[in-house]
């Protein structure tokens, strides 16, 4: 996976050493740091897993580890409406596969991209702890549940 390189602002640098100042640079700390650093920035990008490890003197090498284990921390900025589609047992079951399909064909984007006006993100979870209404969608913070590939279009047109 290529990733974007960024050339980080000392302002950007003083706020992740405030971040982890603020958790007294303690290694049992980083995921609350990442946390944090990650509600502030969007994202952790390779440079703001840098700092973080010399800031905390711990290895880039374990932040990245954290960073990549937890899908909830992403190293490529989301976009402004982050979709992500269940792809638990029951969501799967019920055809999680193909409305996944239908945002890709609609959005013309893959899981973990974000289209070009900066909108849509997409991306898959293991569940969301709603398989009752399974297949489900998030939208930001927006619960969409029974979710079929022919409810696509007007989910996307709810945030045009």
């Amino acid at each position: 996976m290529s990733s974007i390189k960024i050339e980080l602002r000392q302002q950007d640098v003083d706020k992740i050493n405030e971040i982890c100042d603020s958790f007294n640079n303690d290694p049992v700390e980083l995921i609350n740091v990442l946390h944090k650093t990650q509600e502030h920035f969007g994202y952790l990008p390779a440079e703001v897993q840098e700092v973080i490890a010399d800031k905390m003197n711990i290895a880039t090498a374990r932040v990245y580890g954290v960073v990549t284990f937890y899908s909830f921390f992403t190293m490529t900025p989301k976009g402004k409406h982050p979709i992500s589609i269940c792809m638990g047992t029951a969501c799967y079951v019920r055809g999680a596969e193909k409305v996944l399909d239908e945002f890709k064909k609609e959005l013309a984007i893959q899981v973990g991209q974000t289209t070009g006006d900066g909108k849509f993100s997409l991306s898959s979870l293991r569940c969301v702890g709603a398989c009752g209404l399974a297949p489900v969608v998030l939208v930001g913070d927006k619960t969409y549940g029974r979710v079929a590939p022919d409810d696509v279009k007007a989910i996307l047109k709810e945030y045009e």
